[in-house]
C-alpha cells in the first residue's frame, strides 16, 4: 500500500513530463516513505523543471541522507546498550 506522499510525488513527477517508467521507478521503489517522498517534493517545488540528471542526483542524495539517518540511529542504540552494560554489569 503507497503513501499518500508517494502518490503525490508520482503524479507530480508525470506532471512535470518525465516517462511514465521513471516516475515509477522513483515514488514507487526508492521515494516511497513518507520522509522520502517529502523531500523529493520539497526538491520539486523549488526546482521548476530539473533536468533527469538533476532528479535522479536528488533522489541519490536523499537516499544517502536517509541512509547515515538510520545508521546514526543504530550508532546510538547501540551506545545505549554499552552505556548500560557499563553502569549495570552484565
Amino acid at each position: 500500500m503507497t503513501s499518500e506522499r508517494t502518490e503525490e510525488l508520482y503524479k507530480l513527477l508525470l506532471s512535470k513530463g518525465y516517462p511514465k517508467e521513471l516516475c515509477r521507478e522513483i515514488a514507487y521503489q526508492h521515494m516511497n516513505t513518507d520522509y522520502t517522498a517529502t523531500r523529493m517534493l520539497g526538491y520539486l517545488y523549488r526546482v521548476s523543471s530539473p533536468r533527469v540528471e538533476d532528479l535522479v542526483d536528488e533522489m541519490l542524495a536523499i537516499l544517502s541522507d536517509r541512509q547515515q539517518i538510520i545508521q546514526k540511529k543504530e550508532m546510538e542504540q547501540a551506545q545505549a546498550v554499552m552505556n548500560d552494560v557499563y553502569r549495570n554489569g552484565l
